[in-house]
């Protein structure tokens, strides 16, 4: 059964990047994608995903803020903060909320370290 993986950045591209990435070292996944926080809860109503990555900086709501309102509707799921923002502010909020923190780029290296959250 696949596993199923929500990525949420509101960069088209790097979600491409991103899901490009997975599919290359997992064939057993299955990506569900949103660009903004909004877009995320409404795919969380009718799915659980075992790992959502999700970026920090999005209009509306950030990922830290997403990560809060996943916590509460899906406490086991794991969630990745991948991001550009690599303020130590933010890296302290995330891991109160038991949210792993990863830099951007996204590349084999830091996407290899996400998944292993899945193991």
């Amino acid at each position: 059964m696949p596993i199923t993986i929500l990525l949420v950045d509101d960069s088209r591209a790097s979600r491409m990047l991103c899901g490009s990435v997975i599919r290359s070292m997992r064939t057993d996944v299955s990506i569900l994608e949103a660009g903004d926080g909004e877009g995320a809860l409404a795919l969380l109503a009718g799915s659980t995903p075992a790992l959502a990555v999700l970026d920090m900086n999005m209009p509306g709501m950030s990922g830290l803020e997403l990560a809060e309102r996943i916590r509460v509707s899906h406490p086991d799921m794991k969630l990745a903060l991948l991001t550009a923002n690599i303020q130590e502010s933010i890296q302290r909020r995330a891991a109160a909320l038991g949210v792993h923190f990863f830099r951007k780029p996204i590349g084999e290296a830091v996407i290899g370290d996400i998944l292993a959250l899945l193991d």
